[in-house]
C-alpha cells in the first residue's frame, strides 16, 4: 500500500501552477488519530490570486467548442481510473470510509466526468416562434463565468466530480475548496486533471480557513456562482454572503431522510436496503436514512432483522480487510452522535446493538462508533430532529399512512425519503404527500449522474447531476432579432 505521508500535497493549485505554502495544516487519519500529512493553510490572498487566475481563463476557455472541453474531461476520466487504487487507498486513509466503498467512489468520479463531458454537447438553445413578421426570437446558453465550489468531507472525491465536471463542461473556470479533514484526495484528482494539459488557470485550488476563503469569493463579484455541499447552517451563511452580489447558488445541505416500511413491504428487501444505506460511510450520508418508520403489524419481525445484521458488522479502520464501517471523520461528529444516542436513551430508548464509542482493540485514539440500532424511539428525541450523520438506525412505529407522511414531513429538511410497499396506489400517495426533492420506493438507491439530486426546504436549492445540473452552470440569454 502506497505510503502517503509527509509534503507530497503540500501545495495549492493556481493558474496551473503548483503554489507551495511555508504554513501548512496537518491531514489527521480518523482511525488513528496520527497526522498523515501536510496541506496549505491558505486563506484570503491566495484565494484572490486563485480568483485572479479563473477570471484570466474564463473568456479562452468558454470560447472553445463542448467537444474541445469533452476530450480534457475525458482524458481526465482515464487517468482517474488508470490511478483508481492509489487514489482508493489515499481517500481511505484520509477519510476513513472502507476501501471497497473508497474504490466504489473513485469509479464515480469516473462516471460522472464522462457522462457531463458528452452532456456539455447537448446545451442546446431555442428557437421560439416570432410575435411579428420580420422577427426571430432565439435563447442562448453561456457559462456562467467564474464559479466557487466547495465540497464536504463524506464523499469527498465523488461529490467534487458533480461539481467541477459540469462547470468545466459548461464552459466555467473555478476555484474548488475541499473540506478541511479531506484536502489530500482533492489534490490528488486536481492533479490529473492538470496533467491533461488544461488551459492554465481554469481550474484553481485553495485549501485552509474556510470562513475566508469562502468569504472571499462570495465577496468578489468576479465570482458568479458558489456551489456548496455541507450543513444547512454554512448554507445560509453562505446564503447571506452571497445576496450582495446576487450570486447563483447551488446548495445541497443537511437531511432527515425518512424510511416508511408498510405491512405489504418484502421486509428482507427492506432490511437489505435500510442496512446498504444506513451505514455506508458510517452513516456520514447527507441523504443517508435518519429515521425508520415501521409500521406496527411487522415491527418486531424488522427489529429482530435489523438487530441480527447489525450486530456482526466489522468496524475497522478502513484500509483493514473485511471492514465494513470505518471511523466518523473527526471527534465533533463522534461527540454529536453520541450525545443524540444518550438524550435518546435518556428519554426511553431501548438499544437493541451497538450504543456506544468503541475503545478497545487498538482504537482508543479514533473516532469509532459502534452501529447502533435504537427502539421505542418517538418525536421528544433530539435525533428526530436533527441529523444524525452516524450510524444510529433509529426505529419508530406507526399505523396511519396520513399520519405518517405528516410525521415525516414534520421537519425543516426535505433532502430524501424511501418508500417499501407493494401497493401501488400507495406508492403514488406517498410520492405526491411526501415533501422531498428526492424519493426512492422499494429501494434506497438514488446516485446516478443523468437524474438531478437536491432538496427542497432547508435541504437547500439546485440541483446536482442530469441536465438540470449542467444548467446550473449556465445562463440564458434571450435575443430578439428584427430582420426587417
Amino acid at each position: 500500500m502506497k505510503t502517503f505521508y509527509g509534503n507530497e500535497y503540500n501545495f495549492s493549485w493556481i493558474d496551473g501552477k503548483k503554489i507551495e505554502s511555508d504554513h501548512s495544516s496537518e491531514v489527521i487519519n480518523p482511525a488513528t488519530g496520527q497526522s498523515i500529512g501536510l496541506v496549505p493553510d491558505g486563506g484570503a490572498k491566495l484565494t484572490l490570486r486563485a480568483i485572479d487566475a479563473a477570471a484570466q481563463a474564463l473568456p479562452s476557455w468558454s470560447k472553445l467548442t463542448a467537444g474541445t472541453r469533452a476530450g480534457y474531461l475525458l482524458d481526465w476520466a482515464d487517468r482517474v481510473i488508470a490511478d483508481k487504487e492509489a487514489l482508493a487507498q489515499l481517500l481511505s486513509l484520509e477519510q476513513g470510509k472502507p476501501l471497497d466503498e473508497a474504490r466504489g467512489e473513485i469509479e464515480g468520479v469516473a462516471v460522472y466526468i464522462r457522462w457531463y463531458a458528452e452532456e456539455g454537447k447537448r446545451a442546446y438553445g431555442e428557437i421560439i416562434p416570432a410575435s411579428r413578421p420580420g422577427q426571430q426570437l432565439m435563447v442562448f446558453r453561456e457559462a456562467i463565468g467564474v464559479v466557487g465550489l466547495i465540497t464536504p468531507a463524506n464523499f469527498p472525491a465523488a461529490i467534487l466530480a458533480t461539481k467541477v465536471a459540469p462547470a468545466l463542461a459548461a464552459g466555467c473556470s473555478f476555484v474548488l475548496k475541499p473540506a478541511e479533514q479531506t484536502p489530500m484526495i482533492a489534490i490528488a484528482l486536481l492533479s490529473h486533471l492538470m496533467a491533461t494539459q488544461l488551459p492554465a488557470g481554469v481550474a484553481n485550488l485553495v485549501t485552509g480557513n474556510p470562513e475566508e476563503i469562502g468569504g472571499t469569493l462570495s465577496a468578489d463579484p468576479r465570482v458568479r456562482k458558489i456551489s456548496f455541499t455541507g450543513s444547512t447552517e454554512v448554507g445560509k451563511i453562505l446564503m447571506r454572503q452571497a445576496a450582495d452580489n446576487v450570486k447563483r447558488l447551488t446548495l445541497e445541505l443537511g437531511g432527515n431522510a425518512p424510511v416508511v416500511v408498510f405491512p405489504d413491504a418484502d421486509l428482507d428487501k427492506a432490511v437489505d436496503g435500510i442496512m446498504g444505506n444506513k451505514f455506508e460511510n458510517c452513516g456520514q450520508v447527507c441523504n443517508g436514512i435518519n429515521l425508520i418508520y415501521v409500521h406496527e403489524d411487522i415491527h418486531q419481525a424488522l427489529v429482530e432483522k435489523l438487530a441480527e445484521r447489525i450486530k456482526v458488522l466489522k468496524v475497522a479502520a478502513g484500509s483493514e480487510p473485511g471492514c465494513q464501517v470505518g471511523p466518523m471523520i473527526d471527534p465533533s461528529y463522534l461527540n454529536k452522535v453520541e450525545t443524540l444516542v444518550n438524550d435518546a436513551v435518556m428519554k426511553g430508548a431501548k438499544v437493541l446493538a451497538g450504543g456506544h464509542r468503541i475503545v478497545e482493540d487498538g482504537y482508543h485514539v479514533g473516532n469509532f462508533y459502534a452501529p447502533t440500532l435504537l427502539d421505542g424511539v418517538h418525536e421528544e428525541m433530539e435525533l428526530t430532529r436533527k441529523e444524525i450523520f452516524g450510524p444510529v438506525a433509529p426505529v419508530l412505529t406507526f399505523t396511519d399512512e396520513s399520519v405518517v407522511i405528516e410525521r415525516c414531513n414534520n421537519t425543516p429538511y426535505g433532502l430524501a425519503g424511501y418508500v417499501y410497499t407493494r401497493d401501488a396506489a400507495r406508492m403514488f400517495r406517498l410520492i405526491a404527500g411526501l415533501e422531498v426533492g428526492n424519493l426512492a420506493v422499494n429501494g434506497t438507491s438514488l446516485a446516478n449522474p443523468q437524474t438531478p439530486f437536491g432538496g427542497v426546504k432547508e435541504s437547500g436549492i439546485g440541483r446536482v447531476g442530469g441536465r438540470q445540473g449542467l444548467e446550473e452552470y449556465m445562463e440564458l440569454k434571450y435575443v430578439a432579432l428584427t430582420l426587417e
